[in-house]
């Protein structure tokens, strides 16, 4: 089905705990958000897949964690505290502020019709201050991305891990942005978490790597369960470029909004280890053995947000389709159809009833699960309101315990969320059916 609006996924999103308003009692926060118990896991399993593509499954990328504060020298020396902007317009009647290139008519407010101020430039960086002096050498700025966490440890990193161009460099963290316009859920937000790679190469190799790694990242989205068609390639044009880049592509995503950036893809040039060269009076050139010679690499960056790639695995997995209610009739059932890898729960345990007769049977089939995979045991309300609430938290697999089990074969049924189709397995051989059928439904790590 075609992706569902908006308010449908933030309703469902805090009705079955993926996601919630933050500091909702107080009235909220503008662009915040909560994760809740099922919104960690996906995050989570995103961020799991990205990292074990780009690191454990590779063997030219290592990994990093560079903190949020740095020394306000980074922030200058990587034209982030001239450039890092955004034109800001306000409307002197009621005094909200826009960017005009994201209105119809970038010269009217679009709540009163008022003639907007001139666009002035207002930086995106949080400032803050480091110790108990509020002054301006104590200044300090909230990292808007992670990269030059990166690119400031480069030399570390070359030293400490052997590496050889080329080579890439992994970080996932949080950044934030004083965004003019936030909204649609939590696809834009001030607060966030990015999963990014600086791939360091010789110069002349980087068009062949970066569109390899343009490939690479399309490929990814697609191998958990992303459609096709809701995907595409959209090359920067040469006047929407960053300050940095040599070439920018996008993988973008067809929302209920329109299409819009998933990943980009850029080619950074050798900009940010000459400024930090420049600015620190510390060498980051690569000595490169073979050819007897020092030079900067190019940088191929693939950077994504986490946030943003959860928000689109909820959309591409949303979709009703009609079951039967056991009466001979049927209903609209609202199911999301996670790829295994990166749905919150795997396997849900299932008693027919809430029953002391079934419960231990029930209970022991759970710990034998969750030893395996990711699971649920879930014994409230009847058995299709289970069915159907598994289904609409994306559930691949259901496993029912009933008095069968119990009084005489010692088996379960296994229910597919794709199909409903139901099968018959004996407990001694579960975890090996699930991780068939889990296998069946795509999965690459069970």
């Amino acid at each position: 089905m075609p992706a569902p609006d908006l308010a449908r996924i933030v309703s469902l999103a805090k009705r079955r705990g993926f996601v919630f308003p933050s500091s909702e009692i107080y009235g909220g926060i503008g662009s915040s958000w909560d994760y809740g118990p099922l919104g960690v896991e996906l995050k989570r399993n995103v961020k799991e897949a990205w990292w074990r593509s780009m690191v454990y499954e590779r063997d030219d990328v290592v990994g990093l964690d560079s903190a949020i504060i740095q020394n306000p020298q980074v922030w200058v020396a990587s034209g982030h505290a001239d450039n890092f902007t955004d034109p800001l317009a306000e409307c002197p009647s009621c005094h909200k502020r826009y960017r005009p290139d994201h209105l119809d008519d970038p010269e009217k407010c679009p709540d009163d019709g008022a003639a907007l101020s001139p666009a002035r430039l207002f930086n995106l960086m949080f400032k803050t201050f480091a110790g108990p002096v509020e002054d301006s050498a104590s200044q300090v700025w909230l990292r808007p991305e992670t990269a030059q966490g990166i690119f400031i440890n480069f030399d570390n990193v070359l030293t400490a891990a052997r590496a050889k161009l080329p080579f890439g460099i992994a970080q996932i963290g949080k950044s934030f942005r004083n965004e003019i316009t936030p909204g649609n859920f939590i696809f834009r937000t001030r607060e966030f978490e990015q999963m990014e790679m600086e791939f360091f190469v010789k110069p002349g190799d980087d068009e062949r790597w970066h569109a390899h790694w343009i490939e690479e990242r399309l490929a990814w989205y697609k191998a958990l369960g992303i459609r096709e068609e809701n995907l595409r390639l959209r090359a920067h044009e040469p006047g929407e470029l960053a300050h940095y880049a040599k070439a920018t592509s996008d993988v973008e995503y067809r929302f209920p909004w329109g299409w819009g950036e998933l990943e980009g893809v850029a080619n950074r040039t050798d900009f940010d280890l000459s400024q930090h060269e420049a600015a620190s009076g510390k060498t980051m050139k690569y000595f490169d053995q073979e050819a007897n010679e020092h030079y900067f690499p190019y940088v191929i960056e693939p950077a994504a947000g986490a946030d943003r790639a959860a928000l689109t695995f909820l959309f591409d997995a949303y979709d009703e389709d009609a079951a039967p209610t056991g009466d001979g009739k049927e209903e609209t059932r609202v199911v999301l159809r996670f790829h295994p890898d990166v749905a919150p729960v795997q396997v849900a345990v299932l008693p027919l009833s809430r029953n002391a007769k079934l419960t231990p049977t029930a209970r022991a089939v759970h710990a034998q699960v969750r030893r395996a995979f990711r699971a649920q045991y879930d014994d409230a309300q009847s058995i299709g309101r289970r069915y159907r609430r598994q289904d609409e938290i994306g559930s691949p697999l259901c496993v029912t315990i009933d008095f069968q089990t119990v009084e005489s074969d010692n088996a379960v049924t296994i229910r597919n969320r794709d199909t409903m189709a139901q099968e018959r397995v004996p407990i001694a051989e579960l975890t090996d059916a699930l991780r068939s059928a889990l296998r069946a439904m795509g999965s690459a790590r069970v």
